[in-house]
């Protein structure tokens, strides 16, 4: 399979993804655990059918030390008890905030209100942002068709 475009070799595209990256490197430096971060992208990714995303996680987090059953459980995590409460609230709200557009009125408060039990106003700045930015990301790959399975960790940075 090869991606309609180079996502890489485009000079807006380029640009674009430089300014993303820097954005998730303001995430990357705040509080939310890193952990958290990664099973949110990765759940978004499963959802968005994001092949080349959900390589990228699911490797990152194994490279960063993660138990590879919590990786394996994440499509169905309701039923797993490999996440803590604070994982399942973050889980919660990447589903609802990926499936925005099947939510007739968004992002339900009580999905937010157990999300703010577990992490604070910083962490919860920190998830928002780690859930845009990986829709976006999303997008991006699913519309070019971007190949998966060649990440390696590291390789952007």
């Amino acid at each position: 399979m090869e991606a309609r475009m180079s996502l890489f070799d485009n000079a807006i595209a380029g640009k674009l993804l430089k300014h993303i990256n820097a954005a998730g490197k303001v995430v990357a430096d705040s509080t939310l655990p890193a952990a958290t971060g990664e099973l949110v992208k990765l759940r978004a990714s499963q959802i968005n059918g994001c092949g080349f995303c959900t390589d990228m996680h699911t490797k990152d987090a194994l490279a960063a030390g993660e138990d590879p059953q919590r990786l394996h459980m994440v499509a169905a995590w309701r039923e797993a008890k490999v996440f803590s409460d604070a994982e399942r609230a973050a889980l919660e709200l990447a589903e609802q905030g990926t499936r925005i557009a099947d939510a007739a009125g968004g992002v339900p408060d009580d999905v937010w209100e157990n999300a703010a039990k577990h992490f604070d106003e910083e962490q919860l700045a920190a998830l928002v942002a780690t859930i845009a930015l990986i829709n976006l990301y999303n997008r991006f790959n699913v519309i070019v068709q971007q190949p998966a399975g060649d990440y390696q960790p590291g390789m952007f940075g």
